[in-house]
């Protein structure tokens, strides 16, 4: 247990600086943050998506196969 928090925290670190280093570059107008934030929601939004339908296939069609003798 006290592994996995060790590990999430460092996560946790490294999501912070690469968000960090994302708005600083934008502030400085060193990259288009609007087209970053437009890329970043988009891929967001797609993993969610393939996400609703892997589960709808293990709740619905795997669920229907085991339940039958």
């Amino acid at each position: 247990m006290k592994q996995i928090k060790r590990v999430t925290s460092f996560i946790l670190v490294a999501i912070v600086i690469v968000v960090t280093l994302v708005a600083l570059l934008g502030i400085w107008d060193v990259i288009d943050l609007e087209e970053v934030m437009n890329k970043i929601l988009t891929s967001l939004f797609v993993v969610f998506v393939a996400s609703v339908v892997v589960l709808f296939i293990f709740a619905v069609l795997i669920k229907d196969a085991e339940d039958k003798p």
